[in-house]
């Protein structure tokens, strides 16, 4: 699980392009542009960077992912299927990109509004996005990943939302998923420890409701159990004796 120098700038490097991407793609999401179009956007710029979109292919059991990005709106909290559907003021869509380069991945995620999306959605927006920091705060060697699990479980809880429990944050280096796993709340009993040159992907899903979730005919898509709308961010951090180093941060 600890990475070498060499493998850490492998994986920075892809990371970068996860920031970029992100960052890029964000001048774009208005009203009318359809997932597939914007789908479109993602892997042509993770491809005039040198890197290879990492979801494109990706298998579960005989199921393959059919694109570039999980575009997620609304209701959908992961692993949405980008298509014919097109962006309406007042959506909350959620971006997720993985990125493969020089053999090593990349993995980030932002929830974007289209628009304007009301007070309720930008609450939850405001409260994914720090809980996810305040999770960061805490990943630095020796901590436990249960440390950082229970600042964005009661972070998320305080002002009234859950947090998603059947998926969760990640290693990640030579392959996309790797150990361990780290969960956006507390596991009792889970003592797993943060080592310095650890690379993991920390992501909350946040939702308006219900922690519970359900997976659509398409087999990929989650979507909230009650219908409300969910949020998801994700950095993938290198661990250090201190603060992480934000590998997906915008500013690489």
């Amino acid at each position: 699980m600890v990475k070498s120098a060499f493998e850490i700038e492998a994986i920075r490097e892809s990371c970068s392009i996860v920031a970029g991407v992100l960052s890029y793609i964000e001048k774009f999401l208005n009203p009318g542009i359809t997932t597939l179009e914007i789908d479109e956007l993602v892997e042509d710029y993770i491809k005039s960077r040198g890197g290879v979109p990492a979801f494109k292919g990706y298998k579960v059991h005989k199921n393959v992912f059919p694109a570039s990005a999980c575009i997620s709106i609304n209701e959908e909290v992961v692993h949405g299927i980008p298509g014919a559907r097109k962006l309406i003021e007042g959506d909350i869509v959620s971006i997720d990109v993985g990125v493969k380069k020089n053999d090593y991945y990349g993995d980030g995620a932002k929830t974007f509004a289209v628009g304007d999306v009301g007070p309720a959605k930008k609450k939850l927006l405001k409260i994914a996005e720090e809980s996810l920091y305040l999770g960061l705060e805490n990943a630095r060697d020796g901590n436990f990943i249960n440390d950082v699990s229970l600042a964005i479980q009661q972070h998320v809880e305080s002002a009234g939302f859950s947090v998603v429990r059947d998926l969760v944050g990640h290693g990640i280096g030579k392959e996309l998923h790797e150990e361990p796993p780290i969960p956006n709340y507390y596991h009792n009993g889970y003592k797993a420890k943060f080592k310095a040159g650890m690379t993991v992907a920390i992501e909350p899903m946040v939702n308006y409701g219900t922690y519970k979730v359900k997976v659509l005919k398409d087999k990929w898509t989650y979507v909230t159990a009650d219908g409300e709308p969910s949020a998801h961010y994700e950095h993938s951090v290198l661990i250090t004796k201190g603060k992480p180093e934000i590998l997906t941060s915008e500013s690489k």
